[in-house]
């Protein structure tokens, strides 16, 4: 018995001083954002190559999986509306819900296993072959110019595919409200006018970047603490996903908190 406590508060201990560290590196990585300096030419050469990797070079796969998870997340929800008679409730959980609530999510969910894995699998092969010491030997600010683009990319990014994914939604609202409800656009576009919270929109975006923070800086935190080892790669991926995926329940979790407060 005492054998599983000492493991247990091992256990507890560890993840403690693990989540401090994190939020630590964090705050050193935010402070670097609004810092002027930080954004030379060589730290922007890399923002755009990031940003066109995250969010341009997988729009056509994205605009692909926003139509059909879009068009079968609306289709689903308004035929159960229909179904049990929530009609008046059309507006509220079509912004509220969908448009604020899943669409941030199912967004963060494709990027991450998307970017958030190569990022991670980037900066731990990076410090097997002492790539990050040579930069710092060669007093290149590992931050500046490796680790603050990827997090401003992942912000910026998960804000505009995750605003394209509501926009996208809300199109596909078009067609469906007309086969179930058979509503004109006319009322449609009403009724969404008349639903529309700009708080929840504001509260909305505000955990797109929140997201876009922690799904870049994690698998950056988890492959720096890869060894010099090729085996460490593997488990620092692992670790990385598995914290990743932690923080996106975390930020849900404390988004509908908010919500309900």
């Amino acid at each position: 018995m005492m054998f599983f406590l000492e493991k247990l508060g091992r256990r507890v201990l560890l993840m403690l001083t693990t989540f401090a560290d994190t939020i630590v590196f964090a705050g050193k990585v935010f402070i670097r954002i609004f810092r002027r300096k930080t954004y030379s030419s060589a730290m922007r050469e890399v923002l755009v190559n990031q940003l066109y990797f995250t969010s341009v070079q997988i729009l056509p796969v994205f605009l692909i999986a926003s139509i059909i998870f879009g068009s079968l997340l609306i289709g689903i929800v308004f035929q159960l509306l229909k179904d049990f008679g929530l009609t008046g409730f059309f507006g509220h959980v079509l912004m509220g819900l969908i448009v604020t609530e899943l669409s941030p999510l199912l967004t963060v969910l494709l990027i991450t296993l998307r970017s958030a894995s190569a990022i991670n699998t980037e900066i731990a092969v990076m410090k097997v072959n002492r790539e990050i010491k040579t930069l710092e030997t060669f007093r290149i600010d590992v931050i500046d110019y490796l680790l603050a683009p990827r997090i401003i990319n992942g912000i910026i990014s998960i804000v505009l595919l995750s605003s394209l994914f509501s926009t996208v939604l809300l199109v596909s609202g078009i067609l469906f409200s007309w086969l179930i409800f058979g509503m004109s656009m006319d009322v449609y576009t009403n009724i969404l006018l008349n639903s529309a919270n700009f708080s929840d929109i504001l509260i909305a975006l505000f955990k797109c970047a929140v997201y876009g923070f922690f799904i870049t800086l994690i698998p950056i935190r988890s492959g720096l603490r890869a060894s010099h080892e090729l085996t460490s790669i593997p488990i620092a991926v692992s670790h990385g996903m598995v914290s990743v995926f932690s923080a996106i329940l975390i930020i849900e979790v404390l988004s509908l908190l908010t919500k309900l407060l």
